[in-house]
């Protein structure tokens, strides 16, 4: 099997003085796919509907008050959640030839492992009725500030990127 260019084959960034994130063939296959596209719409619809249920949990936790929409709002964040991971993997496989754990985002991916633990331990706690609802959107919050977190780490490392890009335009 050809042994494909990782991401300690690349030159070190001359004005960051690491590795660029993505390597001039993964790049072009970056831009030339439609995952990338279909990433780049989905991480805004799930930090949307995040922002919303976020609200929605906090809601019903303060006051008692919705506890239906908030449950479906916890739902439907998971359900992007699982979409986005499984787009995201193919992504990865186009880009990096690796469905998970490339070299370039492996940090990312092994967080978001947790986001995707907690979002399902939510999940089977709503399904099987584990403890009360108070509780389940605790949980909920838990998988919220995972998430909160690993977006960070994505778009702290989409920056970095451009950095790059932008080195690289100016020498």
């Amino acid at each position: 099997m050809p042994r494909t260019a990782s991401l300690s084959d690349a030159p070190l960034s001359p004005a960051r003085g690491h590795a660029p994130l993505y390597t001039p063939a993964q790049r072009a296959r970056r831009d030339a796919t439609r995952w990338t596209l279909v990433q780049g719409l989905l991480a805004p619809v799930q930090f949307l509907v995040f922002l919303v249920s976020v609200v929605l949990v906090l809601r019903f936790l303060a006051t008692g008050q919705g506890e239906q929409i908030a449950a479906w709002s916890v739902l439907a964040k998971t359900a992007l959640l699982y979409l986005i991971m499984v787009t995201g993997c193919i992504w990865e496989k186009v880009v990096f030839d690796r469905w998970l754990f490339a070299p370039a985002f492996y940090w990312e991916d092994v967080f978001s492992m947790l986001v995707l633990a907690l979002h399902t331990a939510y999940l089977l706690a709503w399904w099987n009725g584990w403890g009360t609802a108070a509780q389940q959107m605790v949980l909920a919050l838990a998988a919220y500030a995972a998430y909160a977190i690993n977006a960070t780490q994505f778009l702290l490392k989409l920056r970095a990127a451009r950095l790059d890009m932008a080195a690289g335009a100016a020498a």
